[in-house]
């Protein structure tokens, strides 16, 4: 979750510190120092002198992957009628669980019956 948040906001602003992270997942500034310290530890995330977080190849790639999974399930979650605050959220539990296969195969799906 970390990472596809640092990937949203990347979007939205030119730096991403660890307190836009914090407010944005509504986690304390301790929780979300740890999950950064792990983060650089495990080479998806960089952090610049002045603490801007930027993602690696690897973070983007991961970031990428993640943030594709939730959108695309929430898209079809709100398109069988469930309301988006709650498809976002059952998104992102889905997304972390479900395998490669699962999802492209929803992805196929989805390709075929919901765009044009």
């Amino acid at each position: 979750m970390y990472l596809e948040t640092i990937y949203v906001l990347s979007r939205e602003k030119t730096a991403v510190h660890s307190v836009d992270v914090s407010e944005h997942m509504g986690y304390s500034k301790p929780s979300v120092s740890r999950a950064i310290g792990l983060l650089r530890a495990g080479g998806y995330v960089e952090m610049a002198e002045g603490g801007a977080l930027t993602l690696t190849e690897s973070g983007l790639a991961r970031a990428q992957k993640i943030y594709e999974r939730h959108t695309l399930l929430t898209s079809l979650l709100v398109s069988i009628g469930v309301d988006r605050e709650i498809a976002a959220e059952d998104a992102c539990k889905m997304e972390h669980d479900i395998s490669d296969a699962t999802f492209d195969a929803i992805k196929r799906y989805v390709e075929g019956h919901f765009e044009s």
